[in-house]
Formats: C-alpha cells, structure tokens, sequence
C-alpha cells in the first residue's frame, strides 16, 4: 500500500471511531462529516462484502409454517419466484420495523434465510411464521412446530434501494415504502424546504405524509438501524411505481 493510501486510511478508521462515519448515495464512496452535514468523499468502502453478515441479539421461539405468497401485512408483491419468505410475531414485528429485513432462522435439522412480509399475530414474543419451503430447510413438515432462534443479517443484494410509492399515493396525501435494503430501515425524511422532516411509518410498511408532499421531485434521507444513511435527490412521483435509488447500505 502506498505511504498516501495508508493516511487516507487511516483518517477514515480514526472519523469511524469518532462517529462521524455516514454512508453516501451509492458512488461508491464514504462520506465523513465533520458536523452540520458538511461532507468529504473519500474513495474508501468500509466493510462491503458480498456474504451474508448476521448481526444483534439472537432470539429464541418457534417456527411454523403457512401457505406464504410473499405478501402480507408488509404490502409487498406477491413472491412466487423467491418464497424464502416468513411472518414475523407481532412483538418483534414491531408495527412494521421489520418488514424487509432478513433474518437467518436456525432449526433441528438447519438453518435458512428469509425476508419478513408479513406479522403473525398471534405468535409470542421470538416466533416466526415461515413459507413451507423455507420450513423444509430446517426440519421435517411433519414436524409442524420446533424450536428456533433467529437472527437478523444483512444480505447482498443487487441494486440499489427502491422507492416505491402507494397506489392512491398524491400530492396531498403521499405514500413511499423502502425495498430492496440490505439492513432494516429506521427511518425516511424527505426534504421539505431547507429541513429534512421525519415521515410516520404506519404498521402496513409505509411511510405517510398525511397532507402531502407536494408533486416532487423529492430529495429522500433513508438512515437503516445500523445508522447508515443514503441520500437520493430527484425522485419523481409514480402512483404504484418503483424508482430506484443511486444506492445501497453497506454490511456492518
């Protein structure tokens, strides 16, 4: 490594250590803030990787399984191409906290990732409501109930994060939901003037803005609960439309 290469390396673990370490919108750089939002872009990743990382507390129930489409409580699409999905108890589902995050759900005979899309109401606290196809990776079907833990992991993904807004979403009563992120979403403030506001997420995985925000473009601030931010200027208005992003969360 050159003797400029190890400074600048140095500068970027000496700010992460800090905490001043934020995440840019996907050109492939860090951008390390002093303070009041003032940043420089330095051409360091720290910690890409293209393998699943688990991370946070390990939880405990059981699992089940159901008849899984991929839609749910958490107002995605149906899924039939990829049904390594589960419902998460209405604990930890945490009034959509989780929807789209993954998490690694280890059984008697393995263990499988999959993608919250929906709540399971009556399942306690640690439980987690798998498709059959996911259940099969763990135990036998026969089985119908076993013992679990579970994990939260932060998973490669192609692409970057996805807006996607609500049918019936408008002007005057807007709807935008986070997909395709590789770690859980803690929040979504759009810009409204010169001050970043914070939006509501309801508990069907939107975030509401109940008087609107205008026709747009908008400039979004998406911070994952690892606090990881992403910042995407000029996102246009598409009732029940994805638009993309310029990029995507790194790993922990």
């Amino acid at each position: 490594m050159k003797i400029s290469a190890k400074i600048t390396l140095l500068i970027v673990v000496f700010l992460s250590v800090a905490g001043v370490v934020r995440w840019g919108s996907g050109q492939g750089v860090t951008a390390v803030s002093a303070g009041a939002d003032q940043f420089v872009y330095l051409p360091f990743v720290i910690r890409q990787t293209n393998e699943p990382v688990p991370f946070g507390a390990v939880h405990t129930g059981e699992g089940t399984y159901y008849a899984a489409t991929g839609a749910g409580n958490c107002s995605f699409d149906p899924s039939p191409q990829d049904l390594m999905v589960a419902a998460l108890n209405h604990v930890d589902y945490a009034d959509s906290a989780l929807c789209g995050a993954f998490i690694q759900v280890t059984g008697p005979q393995g263990s499988v990732i999959v993608r919250v899309v929906d709540q399971c109401p009556e399942c306690p606290a640690g439980d987690v409501d798998l498709s059959p196809e996911a259940f099969a990776q763990i135990a036998q079907l026969s089985a119908g109930r076993v013992l679990i833990s579970w994990q939260l992991v932060s998973m490669p993904l192609d692409g970057p994060i996805v807006y996607h807004f609500k049918d019936g979403s408008n002007q005057w009563w807007t709807a935008v939901q986070i997909r395709n992120h590789r770690n859980p979403i803690l929040k979504l403030e759009y810009l409204n003037g010169s001050t970043f506001q914070e939006l509501a997420r309801v508990d069907y995985n939107y975030f509401v803005k109940n008087d609107g925000m205008g026709e747009g473009p908008y400039t979004f601030r998406v911070t994952d609960i690892l606090g990881n931010v992403l910042v995407d200027s000029g996102i246009p208005h598409v009732e029940n439309g994805d638009v993309s992003g310029s990029g995507q969360f790194p790993a922990p």
